[in-house]
C-alpha cells in the first residue's frame, strides 16, 4: 500500500494491475460510519461480487465509489480515465419512474458524457440505444413510460442503459433483485458476456448460489471487511458466520 493520503481524498492513479483502490476509507450517512477502514483492490478485469448481511455497507460501497457519496475517511484511487470509465447500475427501486420519461430516454442516459445531456441524439448513437434494447429483449417498449414496465423489464432497461455507456468497468447494485428466474439467467448470462470481453464487473449480490457459480472474487463485507478474495475461500463457514455475529443478518 502506498503512502497514507490526506482523510477524504480521491486520486485518479491506482497500483499497478487494479483499476480501483481503497486505502483505510470509511463511507457513510450524516456524519455516522457506515462501513469503517476498507483497504483493498479490484483487479483490472475481474469479476468480484459484493455479499454481506443487510446493512452491511454494500450499496454504500458503491455510492463511494462512484462519488455519491464524498469518503468520511481514507483514500479511493481510480486508475485510466477515472469516474468515467465507470458505469453504474443502480437499484430500480431508488429511481423515480413516474418521472415522464421513455425507455429509450432512460437508455439514451447512458451517452451523456460523449454527446451531452440536452443535445439530440442522431445517428450512430441512437442505433446504439435501440441494438443496446434489441439486446435486452425491450425494443419494442422503447416508447412505453418508465411506470409501464415490468420489475423485470426495469432491469432490463437499466442494463440496456449500461451497454450504451460503453464502459471499462462495470458496477452494479443488486441487479437481479425483482426479477424472475429466467430474466435474472438472461441476465447474468449477458453479464459474463461483457466480463469476457475485458470489462471489470463488480456486483452487490445476495444469492450465493449465483455469486459461487459464476464470480472468481468476492467481497464480504459486515460494517467492515470480513474476508476479501476466492471466492471459495471468502465463503467460508466461519467467515460468513463471523459476518453474520457482526451485523445480526442473513446472507442468503
Amino acid at each position: 500500500m502506498s503512502a497514507a493520503l490526506p482523510p477524504g481524498s480521491t486520486v485518479g492513479c491506482a497500483a499497478a494491475g487494479a483499476v480501483i483502490e481503497l486505502d483505510q476509507i470509511s463511507f457513510g450517512w450524516h456524519g455516522h460510519p457506515v462501513l469503517r477502514s476498507v483497504s483493498g483492490s479490484f483487479a483490472a478485469g475481474g469479476m468480484t461480487a459484493v455479499v454481506g448481511p443487510n446493512g452491511a455497507g454494500k450499496s454504500t460501497l458503491i455510492k463511494g465509489i462512484m462519488g455519491v457519496l464524498p469518503p468520511m475517511a481514507g483514500a479511493l484511487r481510480i486508475a485510466g480515465a477515472g469516474r468515467a470509465g465507470l458505469a453504474w447500475l443502480p437499484q430500480a427501486a431508488e429511481l423515480d419512474r413516474s418521472f415522464p420519461m421513455t425507455v429509450l430516454d432512460l437508455v439514451a442516459m447512458g451517452a451523456w458524457r460523449r454527446v451531452g445531456a440536452w443535445r439530440r441524439y442522431r445517428g450512430e448513437e441512437l442505433d446504439g440505444c435501440m441494438q443496446a434494447l434489441e439486446t435486452v429483449g425491450l425494443a419494442a417498449e422503447a416508447g412505453r413510460g418508465l411506470d409501464a414496465l415490468s420489475g423485470g423489464q426495469m432491469q432490463r432497461a437499466l442494463f440496456a442503459r449500461m451497454l450504451v455507456q460503453d464502459a471499462p468497468v462495470l458496477l452494479l447494485d443488486e441487479p437481479f433483485a425483482a426479477v424472475d428466474s429466467h430474466t435474472a439467467d438472461q441476465l447474468m448470462a449477458l453479464l459474463c458476456g461483457l466480463h469476457q470481453q475485458g470489462r471489470t464487473v463488480i456486483a452487490v449480490l445476495h444469492d450465493l448460489d449465483v455469486v459461487r457459480g459464476h464470480f472468481p472474487q468476492c467481497l464480504l463485507l459486515s460494517g467492515s471487511v470480513v474476508a476479501w478474495g476466492r471466492t471459495e475461500e471468502t465463503l467460508s463457514e466461519a467467515h460468513l458466520r463471523a459476518a453474520r455475529e457482526r451485523q445480526g443478518g442473513s446472507l442468503a
